[in-house]
């Protein structure tokens, strides 16, 4: 069983950054591809970024330039960082890794954006 730990979630002002982090307790997590999904309260979980395990990003259309996705096989770690943050990206951030038909879940992690 891949275990994912999420960290990095927290209280920001808006305009303020944050980096989340999606640690995998084995090596082989480095070839799984790896996606950010949110999900705000009374709304449905939807797709952030991914990334390949060739490290190919793609993000959602409301987080392009403001996000970034990465990966680091050295520490089995995918990075979310988030610059210019708005009320709108509040929610609860998990990570996912996928290698069909294998899917891992983190628990997740709280993002508030607020003044």
């Amino acid at each position: 069983q891949l275990q994912l730990m999420e960290s990095g979630g927290g209280l920001v002002h808006p305009g303020g950054s944050l980096r989340l982090s999606c640690a995998a307790s084995e090596w082989r997590f480095n070839f799984y591809d790896v996606t950010w999904f949110r999900q705000a309260p009374g709304k449905q979980r939807e797709l952030v970024a991914d990334i390949t395990r060739e490290g190919m990003p793609t993000y959602e259309d409301s987080v392009k330039g403001r996000f970034t996705i990465s990966r680091d096989n050295a520490k089995t770690t995918v990075y979310l960082q988030m610059d210019n943050l708005k009320p709108e990206d509040t929610a609860v951030y998990y990570c996912r890794a996928a290698l069909s038909p294998d899917e891992y879940w983190g628990q997740g992690t709280q993002v508030t954006v607020s003044s």
